[in-house]
């Protein structure tokens, strides 16, 4: 991936968690509201989208592609500060580019998000998104949490 790719990536895991916090989704519920095409246009889009703030562009996205409130919600209840939305769009973006075969990001992405490491990263009580990347990358192909 060229530097451009890996930023307009970042920005758009960063996105996605960024509309999952907004609307009580789960970052999976995002990423299949959007579906391929949507996520490949924000990608094609992040290099000017970087330029306007996350809540117009979300705006714009939940509107677009009609993403509903829903329950999920993370964050409230934490006792602690959580991580910033871009701090885990970092991560997931980590992810994708270690994961990814070259050329099928978009795939890639769509079943991390959809996966249960998502939820696991998303469960801010827990504190599972500190963890090594290679940890986190080892259990998602495994398919659970490592010991």
């Amino acid at each position: 991936m060229t530097n451009k790719e890996k930023n307009d990536l970042f920005y758009v895991c960063s996105l996605v968690e960024y509309i999952a916090r907004k609307t009580l989704n789960k970052r999976g519920d995002v990423v299949k509201a959007l579906g391929e095409s949507g996520i490949r246009k924000q990608l094609y889009d992040a290099e000017v989208n970087h330029c306007l703030s996350f809540e117009q562009v979300s705006d714009e996205v939940i509107d677009a592609y009609g993403i509903a409130e829903g329950t999920f919600d993370t964050i409230s209840r934490c006792k602690y500060s959580v991580p910033g939305f871009m701090d885990i769009g970092k991560l997931y973006c980590i992810m994708i580019e270690d994961c990814a075969q070259k050329g099928e990001e978009v795939t890639e992405m769509m079943k991390i998000f959809a996966s249960f490491i998502s939820d696991e990263i998303s469960d801010f009580k827990t504190g599972v998104y500190y963890q090594n990347p290679d940890y986190l990358e080892t259990s998602y192909k495994e398919g659970y949490l490592l010991d």
